[in-house]
C-alpha cells in the first residue's frame, strides 16, 4: 500500500475528500466516546483493524490523515477479471453482506477455481470503487434508481454556460450579525455545469428569497471586473429546485426576458443537484472548518463579521477552488472555462440587466392622479397623455420610491411617489411596518399606507439613516456581495 499522504487538503480531489469524510463519520462516535470500536465494527460490517487504522491516522493528521494519495495505477486491481466479476456479483446480489463475508466466499471460490486469492484489502478497495448508481439499482430497485439517477443527474454539459445550477445552504459557521450576536448565514451559489466554476455567490443572513437569487444571478451573468474571475454570460438553461424563490413569478419573468430556460426538479424530488451539493461539502471540509465559529469545532476565537466571511469566501473560491483538480473532470475549473474559447452571450448593458433582475413587473392603469400601487400614488408629467391606458410598471422591491413605466413595451418615464420621495424604503420594510402598526393600534383606526410611510420616515430621521433616492446603478454599491 502507498504510504504517502498529501500535505494540504487543497491538493486533494473532491472524491478523495468525500471518501475521507465518510471514514470520519464512521469513526466519529468513537472520537466522541459514544461507541466502542467493536460496536462500530458490528454496525458497519468493517473490520476492527480497518477502523483502528483510520482512528490512528485521524489522530495523527486530522481529516488529511484519512485521505489516501492516489497511485499511478489507481483504479486498476491486480486481480484476474474473473475474480473481480465474482466479487461484484456477490456484493450486488447480497444487500447487507459484510466485507469479511465476501472475502471468505471469494477465497473459497478461488480455491475451487484454482485462482489466486485476493487479500481482504483488495476486496475492500474493489467494492469501494463499484459505481454508486449500479449499487443503488442492485440493492434498492429500479424505481429508487430512476428517482435518483435520472437524465438531469447523469447529463454532462458540453460547453460553458450550457447549463447552470443554483442552490442555497445554511453554512455551518456562526458569525456576528448587525446586532453583534452569533448567527449562521446562508450561502447562495451558481455553478457552471461544464467547468464546475463558480459563476456567482451571495452570503447573507435570513432565509433566501427572490431578491437574493436575482442578486446572485446578476453577479453571475455580468463581467466581474476581475481578470481572475472570467465566468460570465447568460446561461442557456438555469436549473434549480422547487423552492418558492425560484418558482416565483418574478423568476419566471426574468428567465423569459433573458431567453433563458428555467428548469426545475420534480416537487419533493430534488434530483440533479449532486454536483452543487458536493460543492457545499467541499466548502465545509476545505473552507469553513479552519475558521473561528465553525459549529462542528467550536473555539474561543473572536467570531468573524459578514464582510470578513464574504472576503474570505471569495478568496477561497477564486484562488483555491478554481485551481484545484476536480475529481470528476480531472481538470481545474478555471482551466476548463478558459480553454473553451467561446464568447459568452451578454445582455446589452448592466442597466438593462438590473432592470430585469432587480425589479418586479406589474400591470397597472394610469388614472388622472397618477398610477396607484401599494397604496401610494406615483406621478410624472409624461403620464397625462396616457390617462386610462394600461401600462406595465417595474419596481425595485428594495426601494419603492419610484417605478419605471412601460407602454406597449416602450419606456415612458420613471414616476415618483411624493409620499416616499427622498427616502429609501423597501417593500418588505413597508409591509413589516404596516403589520407592526396594525398590531399596535389593534384596528382602533384605519391603517393607511401614507401613515405607515410617515412613521417610517420619523424612525429613519431619528436614527440618522436618511438615504436619498438614487438610480439603481449606484444604489447597488450598498450591497455587500458586489
Amino acid at each position: 500500500m502507498d504510504k504517502e499522504y498529501y500535505h494540504s487538503l487543497t491538493q486533494c480531489t473532491e472524491q478523495q475528500l468525500e471518501d475521507a469524510y465518510k471514514k470520519y463519520k464512521i469513526i466519529f462516535p468513537y472520537l466522541e466516546n459514544e461507541k466502542t470500536v467493536q460496536q462500530i465494527s458490528e454496525e458497519t460490517k468493517l473490520s476492527i483493524r480497518i477502523i483502528q487504522y483510520w482512528i490512528c491516522k485521524f489522530k495523527e493528521n486530522g481529516l488529511l490523515g484519512l485521505v489516501r494519495k492516489e497511485r499511478c495505477d489507481c483504479g486498476k486491481f491486480k486481480m484476474p477479471d474473473l475474480v473481480q466479476q465474482q466479487i461484484q456479483k456477490v456484493y450486488l446480489e447480497n444487500k447487507n453482506i459484510s466485507i469479511s463475508s465476501i472475502h471468505r466466499r471469494i477465497k473459497k471460490w478461488c480455491e475451487e477455481n484454482a485462482l489466486a486469492e485476493p487479500s481482504y484489502y483488495q476486496v475492500w478497495s474493489f467494492i469501494g470503487n463499484i459505481p454508486k448508481n449500479l449499487i443503488e439499482l442492485a440493492h434498492y430497485g429500479r424505481k429508487h434508481y430512476e428517482n435518483k439517477y435520472d437524465l438531469v443527474y447523469l447529463r454532462e454539459a458540453k460547453y460553458p454556460n450550457e447549463f447552470w445550477q443554483a442552490d442555497h445552504t445554511m453554512l455551518d459557521i456562526e458569525i456576528l450579525n448587525a446586532k453583534g450576536q452569533p448567527e449562521r448565514p446562508w450561502l447562495t451559489v451558481i455553478l457552471d455545469d461544464y467547468s464546475r466554476a463558480i459563476a456567482g455567490f451571495y452570503i447573507d443572513f435570513g432565509a433566501p428569497d427572490t431578491i437574493r437569487t436575482a442578486l446572485t444571478l446578476r453577479q453571475a451573468i455580468w463581467r466581474k471586473g476581475d481578470k481572475n474571475w472570467p465566468i460570465c454570460g447568460i446561461p442557456e438553461t438555469f436549473y434549480t429546485d422547487h423552492g418558492s424563490d425560484y418558482t416565483s413569478q418574478h423568476m419566471e419573468q426574468i428567465s423569459a426576458d433573458l431567453k433563458m430556460v428555467l428548469s426545475f426538479s420534480r416537487v419533493g424530488v430534488p434530483r440533479g443537484r449532486g454536483k452543487i451539493e458536493r460543492f457545499f461539502r467541499t466548502v465545509n471540509m476545505m473552507f469553513l472548518q479552519d475558521l473561528p465559529g465553525y459549529i462542528k469545532n467550536p473555539t474561543s476565537k473572536k467570531l468573524m463579521t459578514l464582510d470578513e466571511l464574504i472576503e474570505q469566501f471569495q478568496q477561497f473560491a477564486l484562488n483555491t477552488y478554481h485551481y484545484r483538480i476536480h475529481g470528476t473532470t480531472n481538470k481545474r475549473p478555471i482551466e476548463m472555462w478558459n480553454e473553451s474559447g467561446f464568447l459568452p452571450n451578454m445582455p446589452e448593458s448592466l442597466q438593462s440587466l438590473d432592470l430585469l433582475l432587480l425589479s418586479s413587473a406589474k400591470p397597472r392603469k394610469i388614472h388622472s392622479d397618477g398610477i396607484h400601487f401599494l397604496g401610494l400614488k406615483y406621478m410624472h408629467t409624461n403620464l397625462s397623455a396616457f390617462v386610462g391606458e394600461d401600462v406595465m410598471i417595474r419596481y425595485d422591491p428594495r426601494d419603492i420610491a419610484e417605478i419605471r413605466v412601460f407602454y406597449k413595451g416602450i419606456y415612458l418615464c420613471t414616476a415618483i411617489s411624493s409620499t416616499v420621495d427622498g427616502y429609501s424604503i423597501g417593500l418588505k420594510e413597508l409591509q413589516a411596518a404596516r403589520n407592526k402598526q396594525r398590531r399596535k393600534l389593534k384596528n382602533s383606526v384605519i391603517i393607511t399606507t401614507k401613515s405607515v410611510v410617515e412613521h417610517l420616515k420619523i424612525e429613519k430621521d431619528a436614527s440618522e439613516k436618511v438615504k436619498q433616492v438614487k438610480p439603481i446603478t449606484s444604489k447597488l454599491k450598498r450591497y455587500k456581495n458586489e
